[in-house]
């Protein structure tokens, strides 16, 4: 492909087609399920399905057919299907998703959730870039090709309407309209982040999770804890004892059975991204003056934050605010934990582990449970085959003029797990536009212009590398 008119091109249909388009998307208010209890009923993720369809229909792309598929009680998917130049040339499956996340406090002035604007090189919005954008980028990066005569691959565009609620419906989606997917060779994933603005940016892992509430019990009452403390064992000193069964609290090591084995190919990549970000791998986080990270090497904690596990207290009940705390030993207390997971590690094994070191033997024979139980296993790339590797690193210097960076993100995003179950013999790459300072779910989310305009070049490339690939293996 000619570099310079694909820039051209995406440069183009970004100011006409995708700019306006996104920002009617900005506009509609339309929350994950999990966040609006309405969402059968008000007709929002319709309206916003059906403007995506709309949109697509009308880029002139040939042989493009679109649709909104729903089935009843559950969320829209929007269906696009792109007939390849070869009819024998493999699938190219693209993933994206069109619900949002709750709005929240704290935009800044002149900012909002439904407002699309632009400051700069930032594009501000709820779900402008989680992943609003992805369905415009897809689609326009077919175009791209077709505009010059290149040859790609059948292409099918799913755009589901639950991610941010977990993905409930993404299953019973891809088994239902299985058929008219086939098996893909490629799956582009567009809602994943970056390290910096500077580079394509691949993600290969993603970290499973447990959450589950803690509750330790000893009394019926709250008792005057002049009367009853060194009667009564404390729920708090109890907890603690529990908690160290599984997280040394000195050193942060967990429990032996939580760790997998990195693999090396994850470890010379962690080299990489570390070289590429430098100290920005830790003081992008707001710490307090004169706190320091846990290990003083970049490498050691970019591994701890993809491949490690590690547990975090998100929450408490039984603990009474500090104003209104009296002398009172409490007689419950409920934590709820946050163990983010190795890649590899089977989240149903972590949970039993969990239960059981935590909840075995109690001491002083106190009631323990461990309860609201949500898991999920991480995912882990395959190897991308020679081609591949070749395309991505080309492209990246072709339109960033930095080479491609793969990197494990420490977030937990059960869709991969899915696609990676449902398609285990596919190529991945997943990959998205959101880097520093974009703040997904945050307030002032933002999507950088110039970085999603050089992706969309990217994934074109991407497309027209792919049909050449393949055809020749015909």
């Amino acid at each position: 492909m000619d570099n310079a008119k694909t820039t051209q091109f995406v440069e183009k249909t970004w100011n006409d087609s995708i700019f306006p388009a996104l920002s009617d998307f900005v506009r509609i208010p339309n929350l994950s399920p999990m966040f609006d209890v309405n969402w059968s009923t008000n007709g929002l993720q319709e309206q916003a399905a059906r403007l995506m369809v709309d949109w697509a229909l009308a880029q002139g792309v040939a042989n493009l057919t679109a649709e909104v598929v729903q089935v009843e009680g559950r969320t829209p998917t929007v269906f696009i299907e792109i007939a390849g130049s070869d009819p024998n040339c493999p699938t190219v499956l693209m993933y994206g998703h069109l619900d949002k996340q709750p709005h929240f406090e704290g935009w800044r002035e002149g900012l909002g959730p439904c407002l699309p604007v632009v400051q700069g090189d930032k594009f501000y919005g709820r779900g402008v870039g989680d992943d609003g954008y992805a369905v415009f980028a897809a689609v326009a990066s077919v175009k791209a090709c077709q505009e010059q005569g290149v040859p790609h691959g059948r292409c099918v565009i799913l755009i589901e309407g639950c991610e941010e609620s977990g993905s409930p419906d993404l299953m019973f989606y891809l088994d239902l309209l299985q058929e008219r997917i086939g098996v893909p060779h490629l799956v582009l994933v567009l809602d994943c982040g970056a390290g910096n603005y500077d580079q394509l940016w691949l993600t290969t892992s993603l970290r499973g999770l447990v959450q589950a509430t803690l509750k330790v019990a000893v009394a019926t009452d709250g008792v005057h804890s002049g009367d009853a403390s060194g009667v009564i064992p404390s729920t708090f000193r109890i907890a603690r004892e529990l908690l160290d069964r599984i997280e040394n609290a000195k050193t942060g090591q967990l429990h032996e059975g939580l760790y997998v084995t990195i693999p090396e190919e994850r470890l010379k990549q962690a080299e990489v991204v570390c070289k590429s970000l430098g100290p920005q791998m830790h003081k992008r986080f707001p710490f307090v003056a004169g706190t320091q990270p846990v290990h003083q090497d970049d490498v050691e904690l970019f591994l701890n934050r993809t491949w490690r596990p590690q547990l975090t207290v998100t929450g408490a009940n039984g603990l009474p605010p500090i104003a209104t705390a009296g002398n009172v030993l409490l007689p419950e207390l409920s934590l709820r934990l946050s163990l983010r997971l190795p890649p590899t590690l089977d989240a149903d094994s972590a949970v039993n582990s969990l239960k059981d070191l935590l909840t075995s033997d109690p001491p002083y024979n106190a009631q323990v449970t461990f309860e609201q139980v949500v898991s999920a296993s991480g995912w882990n790339a395959k190897p991308l085959e020679s081609w591949l590797h070749e395309s991505v690193q080309k492209s990246s210097q072709a339109f960033y003029s930095q080479p491609c960076a793969l990197w494990g993100v420490g977030g937990s995003i059960p869709f991969l797990h899915m696609l990676g179950l449902k398609y285990p013999q596919s190529q991945f790459v997943v990959t998205g536009s959101m880097g520093p300072e974009s703040y997904a779910h945050g307030p002032n989310e933002n999507l950088d212009i110039p970085m999603t305009k050089k992706l969309i070049c990217c994934m074109a490339n991407l497309l027209a590398d792919h049909y050449r690939a393949v055809s020749a293996a015909l």
